[in-house]
């Protein structure tokens, strides 16, 4: 063997080390975007943009943040309530279920989303307040075993749609989405927030695949049902 055959062996080597690496990387990559692959690829077909929204008896708007005076919603929850307002004003929906947490940091969501719908002009007979939507999950869950929801349009902002659809429909609503109005939503908090859903899908997957219960146990609640009725 020659001093140049004797050194190639190790350099090749050494070559062959940063694929390995590489291709190590993208496995991992790839598994860990399996739980964002089936939020994407099982809500195609069911997200629309307002003007394209299909009609449903009930929209499920889900909570988020309220405004620091904690008597208004912050913006992107504004931006679900006047999206959810405009289906119900153009007759594609009937009865908003508001879902959030009633006892949360920046203060009772479903208690402000219910206000900012009535000044809207829905009619407070026809709105629903679930306040034990702790999460997505919980919302969806919620609303198909306490509310008795079957059918259901789901407004939020699209860095969340695709989630909160694929949820839905797996815990048994048909669900689709609508994409929210988002007027203070740049640039850079859509990239942020749409790199918080990507994380957040891992926990939707492990959630939906043990049939995680409901934070919240209640018993069978009869308000949406009523609400359709009035």
């Amino acid at each position: 063997m020659t001093d140049e055959e004797a050194s190639g062996a190790p350099r090749r080597g050494r070559m062959r080390r940063p694929r390995r690496v590489a291709v190590l990387g993208v496995a991992l990559l790839a598994l860990a975007s399996l739980p964002w692959l089936w939020t994407t690829f099982t809500a195609r077909g069911h997200v629309h943009a307002e003007a394209d929204a299909p009609s449903a008896d009930v929209v499920i708007v889900l909570g988020t943040a309220v405004a620091a005076d904690r008597q208004r919603p912050g913006e992107r929850l504004a931006g679900r309530l006047e999206t959810a307002a405009a289906l119900v004003t153009s007759g594609r929906a009937t009865v908003v279920l508001v879902s959030g947490d009633g006892g949360g940091t920046s203060g009772d969501e479903p208690a402000v989303m219910t206000s900012y719908l009535t000044e809207r002009g829905v009619d407070p007979r026809r709105v629903v307040a679930d306040p034990f939507g702790l999460d997505t999950y919980d919302s969806c869950a919620r609303a198909r075993q306490v509310y008795g929801v079957e059918r259901a349009l789901i407004v939020t902002q699209s860095y969340h749609l695709s989630r909160a659809v694929t949820l839905c429909r797996h815990l048994g609503l048909d669900a689709d989405g609508v994409v929210a109005r988002c007027d203070g939503c740049g640039a850079a908090l859509l990239a942020e927030k749409s790199v918080r859903d990507y994380f957040a899908s891992g926990k939707a997957a492990w959630d939906a695949a043990r049939g995680r219960a409901p934070a919240v146990h209640s018993p069978a609640d009869p308000a949406v049902q009523n609400a359709l009725r009035s």
